[in-house]
């Protein structure tokens, strides 16, 4: 379902004196802001690279973590010999309850800040965004490339050893439907400096609108008759993620000018005190988003012609994410309000020994754990029907919980192989000076 964006390179703040009581601290001279302040970004005329954000690295790596979690829930298959079903775990009795997990909105939110801190930083550095934008996407290319031609040999390999053509057709299918994810966020990675204007412009209102329009393409989709409107609803593919990544973008773009949405403690801007009244009412703001968000995808779902499943599931008339509908938007909603509300507790673990180990890890590999989870999953479930033999457990029996141990921990070790062969090409390319 994860782009994951790439991240910039890690860098670690520097510890700074603690300021009197009662006295602002002197600002740094230009070019000398600690490293890992928004305000250093691009301070340096030869660098404009972003600051690292805990908050946004913290929420990268939950929306990572799970987007794989419910794929490897997913796993479904049967062989009687001759024919492969491939089902989807999710799909039986309830358990579509847990698609309203489905993290898809953080990472578009993280991709969005993400954007936002590198486009202050080129401007700051006095670069084009044309120019940054090439090179993030050539850096992209590199580990997309070097997944779709690894498939392709993998593909080739596989048939040329007698395995089954339906299975090897059907995984070779599955396996590049991550790669909708990397095609939205270039497009929204183009639009950043609009995307950055409008916030700047229209503040709440730009955010109001970018909810309000994949919601009224929806109205069209379900309210009119025709192919015409069954085309347009595709729009919503960039529409409705949007709405996150414009988030991202505001919480970035604010918090570079010193402010911080939703902070319970007092906070000095612009010279001034923010009462703490503020960050409560902050909070408070964010609370009513998540429920309402949350009461407004129930809702919908409840009147239709929406499926109960945030995501699609077999059996359903329609997916609620392809294209995505006004559920999925009310949800993305509802999940950045909610990751917001929980910032300070998230930098705080973010910020600790273990936190910032499993935080750096995941944010420089992010990329290659999300195009290779799949690949790890559909290894270890060809292994065990094609090559051993074994059924797998029927969903959510006895079997199939106590065994979810031992699948998952298959899963990540392939994963962590897959990961060490191919996370090179998520490295930035050194210079040769």
């Amino acid at each position: 379902m994860a782009v994951v964006a790439p991240a910039p390179p890690i860098s670690r703040p520097v510890p700074q004196p603690a300021a009197p009581p009662g006295r602002q601290p002197a600002p740094p001279p230009a070019g000398r802001h600690a490293v890992g302040d928004p305000r250093s970004a691009g301070s340096a005329p030869s660098s404009a690279r972003a600051p690292r954000d805990p908050f946004v690295d913290a929420v990268r790596a939950i929306g990572t973590l799970g987007v794989v979690l419910l794929h490897w829930l997913m796993a479904e298959a049967a062989r009687d010999g001759t024919t492969l079903r491939v089902g989807n775990a999710l799909g039986h009795g309830g358990a579509w309850i847990l698609t309203w997990a489905q993290p898809l909105a953080l990472l578009f939110f993280a991709a969005g800040a993400s954007a936002a801190y590198q486009r202050l930083a080129t401007v700051t550095a006095g670069r084009g965004w044309g120019g940054v934008f090439v090179g993030r996407f050539r850096a992209t290319a590199r580990p997309v490339g070097a997944f779709v031609a690894a498939w392709g040999v993998g593909v080739a390999a596989l048939l040329a050893a007698g395995v089954p053509d339906d299975a090897v057709w059907r995984m070779a299918r599955m396996a590049p439907q991550l790669l909708w994810f990397l095609a939205v966020w270039v497009a929204l990675m183009a639009l950043t400096p609009v995307l950055q204007a409008a916030w700047r412009r229209w503040r709440w209102g730009a955010l109001g609108v970018a909810v309000a329009l994949p919601l009224a393409v929806d109205g069209l989709r379900f309210g009119l008759p025709g192919e015409p409107t069954a085309v347009l609803a595709w729009a919503n593919v960039i529409l409705a993620w949007a709405a996150p990544f414009l988030a991202g973008v505001a919480y970035a773009t604010e918090r570079a000018a010193g402010r911080r949405p939703g902070a319970v403690r007092a906070a000095r801007t612009r010279g001034h005190r923010v009462p703490a009244a503020d960050g409560r009412a902050g909070h408070l703001l964010l609370a009513v988003g998540v429920v309402a968000g949350l009461a407004a995808a129930a809702a919908l779902v409840a009147v239709g012609p929406y499926p109960p499943s945030m995501i699609g599931l077999p059996g359903d008339e329609i997916s609620n994410l392809g294209p995505p509908t006004a559920p999925v938007v009310a949800h993305a909603v509802a999940l950045v309000c909610a990751a917001l509300l929980a910032r300070d507790a998230v930098v705080r673990r973010a910020s600790s020994r273990r936190g910032r180990r499993v935080v750096a890890s995941l944010a420089g590999r992010s990329m290659t754990v999300y195009l290779w989870h799949l690949t790890a999953m559909f290894t270890v479930v060809g292994v065990a029907l094609l090559g051993l033999g074994q059924q797998l457990p029927a969903a959510w029996g006895a079997d199939w919980w106590a065994s979810r141990p031992v699948w998952f921990a298959a899963y990540l070790l392939v994963l962590l192989v897959l990961v060490r062969l191919f996370g090179r090409f998520e490295d930035r390319p050194r210079r040769v000076l």
